[in-house]
């Protein structure tokens, strides 16, 4: 049975960097555009593993997790934050809203793939 994963950025190129890495991973992927989008697709769908980015229109990264992990069926799904954001402030905020990795772009996939291998396991 395959893992699925929701990739949730505004940029159409790290979707598709993101997307491609995962998938030669052996990894379902579902795109969403933004926060709000994303939302709209955590309609009882599996997912193994969220990857958010922090800052995107219509519905930040860390406002999209506080409303997610409202979600029963996704109180207790992973979510990595996958962003430009380094600051340690917003980290905290993150883990507060049920963060469980952040990784600072730019990455490299062999990396990604390591921490996603990890948060699924666990």
């Amino acid at each position: 049975m395959s893992r699925s994963i929701l990739i949730v950025d505004d940029s159409m190129s790290m979707r598709q960097t993101l997307a491609i890495a995962l998938r030669a991973g052996g990894y379902e992927v579902t795109e969403a555009v933004d926060g709000k989008d994303a939302l709209t697709k955590l309609d009882g769908r599996k997912f193994n593993l969220i990857i958010s980015d922090v800052n995107m229109p219509n519905l930040d990264g860390i406002s999209f997790v506080k409303q997610a992990k409202l979600l029963p069926a996704y109180r207790f799904t992973p979510v990595l934050m996958l962003t430009t954001e380094g600051d340690e402030k917003k980290k905290m905020e993150g883990k507060a809203a049920g963060v469980k990795a952040w990784i600072v772009k730019p990455f490299q996939p062999p990396m990604l793939l390591d921490a996603v291998a990890k948060l699924i396991a666990a």
